[in-house]
């Protein structure tokens, strides 16, 4: 293995340097790794048309003749086949959703249909602008590895044209001598193909719309033409039969798009085995989350019979509102996608424990934008009530705090990394200590910021910010994963001992 699309930092001459940020004594140690983005990482999704200019595009294929539509898609063959494992998957794809949109049933052979699809076929940079807000967890698969060594999996962020965000996934191994490898980038990508759930809850729906604090008199209209559970394709039935209904009602089109969006927010993706999970994107296609998915905190969560799940909240943007989302899976294999729900399922940036407390899963976030809030639930997709834990407190945080992924369990206590914005919004990385039995009571936290935006950093798509969403164990070493100025994302190691110790010598002042 080795280190792909990274640079030394600014004066390294090994693998590791030592910085001791601002009045911090800690040493935070950077690694001489960058991951940024890369322009040839490209995907392929539908190019997104009106009816109007889809009915002309096919009204000007229609008289094209057999042998003129072969050449054309052989020469499409030749130039892209190197650059995508599922081209004519694709170009078939977009071609249902193109025919599907005006009704067109023309009868064309295979190979002017597999055009027409190329023709609503775009490909898109993923991270282009930027590779972002990591989070870090062990890999599922930790076979095949020498004694000492563990093999991570890292989530990202990914930004391209228009700012649209996805989450792509690296991997690498942590050798028993505390060296990062990071695995090759893959030659190709595979954007997630994902299913709609098979059926809804009427009353859930409701309720997670009345919490979204949409127009409930359309939502009503709508809902009582369907039956308790329904499908995604009756939704949209349902939605277009009373559209028509609604022209009067002012808020009706914007809640409709919202029921259509909730409902498309939750399905499932499937990873064949052969496909490793760094060639995974996870991408959005609904228009309604038109402006991306966002900062996956990924977790390994541990039940009390000692079954592994793998956790991951997100938020999902549509340029209007967010939506807190949950993935679930055991290896990756077949990820579950499903919106939280709640009263405390508000904001950004919720952290799930990696066990349950006191039988309830318990979660780490910030619903007021402004203080952390530790919840309690039975249920991990429903999430009643929280309660708060800390405000700002410091002058690097007096702006807001919130988690930076999910807490480590450590002999002494929770570690919970946090983020605070000060003065000129700047975002540091801070560290508290939070009891094992009782996660509301703090044992430490530190007056300092952990890391802080140094030299490079500080200059990005957003200056002064650095920021993670999580981070992993290894070798009584913490590994931090974090993003610089919103663009590119380094690593950092502290002496995890050294950092407790600071922690609950200092209390909490």
């Amino acid at each position: 293995m080795v280190n792909t699309l990274m640079r030394p930092v600014a004066g390294a001459g090994s693998c590791v340097v030592g910085v001791t940020d601002m009045t911090n004594d800690l040493l935070v140690r950077r690694l001489a790794i960058r991951l940024e983005g890369d322009d040839r990482r490209v995907i392929l999704r539908p190019f997104v048309l009106s009816n109007g200019r889809v009915r002309t595009l096919f009204d000007r294929l229609e008289p094209m003749d057999e042998y003129t539509s072969s050449n054309l898609l052989a020469e499409i063959e030749i130039g892209y086949a190197d650059r995508h494992a599922n081209l004519h998957a694709a170009f078939d794809e977009h071609f249902r959703l193109g025919s599907d949109l005006i009704g067109w049933s023309n009868g064309w052979s295979k190979t002017k249909q597999s055009l027409a699809g190329a023709y609503l076929t775009m490909e898109y940079a993923i991270d282009s602008a930027a590779l972002f807000n990591p989070s870090i967890v062990p890999h599922p698969d930790q076979s095949n590895l020498p004694e000492g060594d563990v093999r991570f999996l890292m989530s990202l962020r990914a930004t391209g044209e228009g700012h649209i965000s996805s989450i792509v996934f690296r991997t690498g191994v942590i050798t028993s001598d505390l060296k990062v490898n990071v695995d090759p980038l893959p030659t190709k990508l595979h954007r997630s193909r994902v299913a709609p759930d098979r059926a809804y809850d009427k009353n859930l729906f409701r309720q997670k719309l009345d919490e979204m604090s949409v127009h409930l008199e359309t939502v009503d209209r709508v809902l009582e033409r369907l039956p308790d559970n329904f499908s995604l394709a009756q939704l949209s039935l349902v939605v277009e039969e009373v559209r028509p209904t609604l022209s009067g009602v002012a808020p009706s089109g914007e809640t409709l798009r919202t029921m259509l969006w909730l409902a498309q927010s939750n399905y499932k993706i499937n990873l064949t085995t052969s496909t490793p999970i760094s060639e995974l994107v996870i991408f959005p296609m609904n228009e309604d989350e038109s402006r991306g998915i966002e900062d996956l905190r990924m977790v390994r969560f541990v039940e009390d019979d000692g079954r592994v799940m793998h956790y991951g909240t997100y938020t999902a943007y549509n340029g209007f509102r967010t939506l807190p989302m949950l993935m679930s899976c055991h290896d990756f294999r077949r990820i579950e996608i499903h919106s939280l729900n709640g009263p405390a399922a508000l904001n950004k940036g919720m952290a799930l424990f990696p066990r349950r407390i006191g039988g309830n899963y318990v979660m780490c976030s910030r619903i007021d934008g402004e203080n952390l809030f530790i919840s309690y639930s039975d249920a991990v997709h429903f999430w009643d009530k929280a309660e708060r834990l800390i405000a700002p407190k410091y002058p690097w945080e007096l702006m807001q705090i919130g988690n930076c992924g999910s807490p480590i369990e450590t002999p002494e206590g929770w570690l919970l990394l946090t983020h605070g914005v000060g003065p000129m919004r700047s975002y540091a990385i801070g560290a508290m200590l939070l009891d094992l039995k009782d996660p509301l009571k703090v044992i430490g936290h530190l007056r300092e910021p952990l890391i802080t935006p140094i030299g490079e950093e500080r200059e990005g798509y957003v200056p002064n910010v650095v920021y993670t969403c999580g981070a992993m164990v290894h070798g009584n070493q913490l590994f931090i994963p974090y993003a610089q100025a919103d663009k590119s994302t380094g690593i950092s190691v502290v002496d995890l001992e050294g950092l407790i110790d600071r922690l609950v010598d200092g209390g909490v002042g």
